[in-house]
């Protein structure tokens, strides 16, 4: 049975090893940034097509130990690469270490693309091309102390590329950080849901998605469809399953605003592009303004995050301003803002009723949770 390790962002491996088993497979086991696992090849093909959280689906092809720079490349010379891709393939190395002894990341990323390519050569005397941009075939080396993991990746383009968000503003959210956000929220379908500062409107593109029953998967390629094993029929027969499983398009209590109006016009032409326009209410609206669009529901927002001291301090100047228009305006509602700046915890004069460390990429970051009462919500967390 193969075993394959989904990569994530940080924070969100719990709910990776759920969805994992909820699957079906086997040996699940969480670390840092991701979730080993095993299974049969219709579970990776499933895990590809349908998990929004995972970035990639990487199938573990070796595992040894190493002392030199030789010894990596017979450990990646010795495997039958050939049994696994056509020579045809273009490929791609990619390694990323943690307290590696050898002096040079690039000599080993050469290292294991001459082994693979002298592997096919004594196979077959021909040797595969290296494609760094889009290449059919990408191997992963994972390097940790003195031991060295070979992958080869089932996905292709990372996962939270899911083929229908083509326009994007300065610093969007990825889809599988935006989803797996939406999934710390609680948020389920059917539960009205704003994103005051939508941007190109990710938060609002994956939960029209979910609630139409669209696996994130379903508009893309994958690389497995490029290996010798790829098992045609079953594949086409799952994604034919999931598109009759899709709910048809249908007005949802999904809202997206933005002070911006180029913004919306960026949120409005992905929405087309994945034919959810009508499934979400946009409009050109100042957070500090805006009405709740229901009685009760969930914000989530995307905090917009300075470098620069003018930026920094119009941020300072906002957070207090936000805490009121909440308290204000959304009284019943929970709000879950991310954020990677620690300033807002005093500038909002809220307290977060909930903080969770994530990582946007190499960004520490806080989804703090605000459960909105009548006037300040201060009573509410001393009272716990």
């Amino acid at each position: 049975m193969p075993d394959f390790f989904a990569p994530c962002p940080r924070g969100l491996e719990a709910i990776l090893h759920s969805d994992l088993e909820a699957m079906g497979s086997q040996h699940v086991k969480s670390t840092e940034g991701g979730v080993h696992f095993s299974g049969d090849w219709a579970l990776c093909y499933r895990a590809n097509l349908e998990n929004r959280v995972a970035s990639r689906i990487l199938w573990r092809v070796s595992s040894s130990t190493y002392r030199s720079e030789q010894d990596v490349y017979q450990a990646a010379f010795k495997l039958q690469w050939q049994d696994w891709f056509d020579v045809s393939n273009t490929i791609r190395v990619h390694v990323t270490a943690i307290r590696c002894p050898l002096k040079s990341l690039e000599f080993i990323t050469l290292l294991i693309k001459d082994a693979v390519c002298d592997r096919f050569r004594d196979h077959c005397n021909e040797r595969p091309s290296v494609d760094t941009l889009e290449p059919d075939t990408r191997i992963h080396a994972f390097i940790e102390d003195d031991r060295m993991m070979l992958y080869l990746d089932t996905s292709g383009d990372a996962l939270f590329k899911r083929g229908v968000r083509s326009h994007t503003n300065i610093a969007p959210i990825r889809e599988n950080l935006a989803a797996g956000i939406l999934r710390l929220t609680g948020w389920q379908p059917g539960t009205p849901l704003l994103d005051p500062m939508c941007g190109s409107g990710t938060f609002l593109i994956e939960a029209a998605q979910m609630s139409l029953n669209i696996q994130p998967g379903i508009a893309r390629r994958f690389a497995f469809e490029n290996l010798n094993n790829f098992d045609a029929p079953t594949w086409h027969a799952m994604r034919a399953q999931a598109i009759a499983a899709q709910l048809p398009p249908r007005p949802l209590e999904i809202y997206g605003s933005d002070l911006y109006g180029d913004a919306l016009k960026t949120a409005l032409r992905n929405l087309q592009d994945a034919g959810l326009d009508e499934c979400v209410e946009l409009k050109q609206a100042n957070v500090l303004e805006i009405a709740a669009p229901a009685p009760a529901g969930i914000l989530v927002a995307n905090l917009p995050y300075g470098e620069r001291m003018g930026e920094l301090d119009e941020l300072a100047a906002l957070y207090p301003k936000l805490g009121d228009a909440l308290k204000r305006n959304f009284g019943g509602w929970t709000a879950y803002l991310f954020t990677a700046d620690k300033a807002i915890l005093k500038l909002m004069r809220l307290s977060p009723s909930r903080r969770t460390p994530l990582f946007n990429g190499a960004i520490e970051c806080r989804l703090l949770q605000y459960k909105m009462v009548s006037g300040s919500n201060r009573k509410e967390s001393a009272a716990k």
